[in-house]
């Protein structure tokens, strides 16, 4: 009793639950441990990108991804079966070395996705194109993929 009141902790009262408290805490263990392992055991990356939709129709799917600023040459674009990868490297020019920043959210570097698709895909047939700083690839769905219409006989 004496150490919550002094330190807060667990923090179990009337708006907060022992599970939130929980929930919090794991919170704080991934933050932290996410934190260590990219300093020590891989390069720095810029986050989730690019962001992606993914859709279908009956025939195709249909990726698209936002690539602002960047050219045709600086993507690497390849499919096998029911998986799409996306790579490259978003580049911003350098800014000057005594700059001082006051908020810097643009990154820099290389990135890749890779998308599983439900269905095997006819690689064959796959088109993209770069519009407005969006990427779309299409993909048509394998013809042992596509559903099949069947008659009912009647006897």
């Amino acid at each position: 009793m004496i150490w919550r009141r002094m330190t807060g902790f667990p923090a179990w009262d009337y708006w907060t639950s022992p599970f939130e408290q929980l929930e919090r805490m794991r919170r704080e263990m991934d933050r932290l441990s996410e934190g260590l392992g990219r300093g020590l055991f891989r390069e720095p990356m810029a986050g989730v990108f690019p962001l992606m939709n993914v859709t279908e129709d009956k025939d195709n799917y249909y990726v698209r991804a936002e690539l602002p600023g960047l050219k045709a040459d600086d993507l690497d674009i390849s499919v096998k079966a029911d998986t799409l990868s996306i790579s490259g490297e978003k580049k911003i020019s350098a800014e000057d070395e005594n700059a001082q920043y006051h908020r810097r959210e643009r990154e820099a570097g290389k990135f890749s996705r890779i998308v599983s698709l439900p269905t095997q895909v006819d690689t064959g047939k796959v088109e993209a194109r770069c519009t407005d700083g969006v990427l779309t690839v299409v993909l048509p769905k394998a013809e042992s993929a596509k559903p099949k219409q069947i008659a009912v006989k009647t006897f």
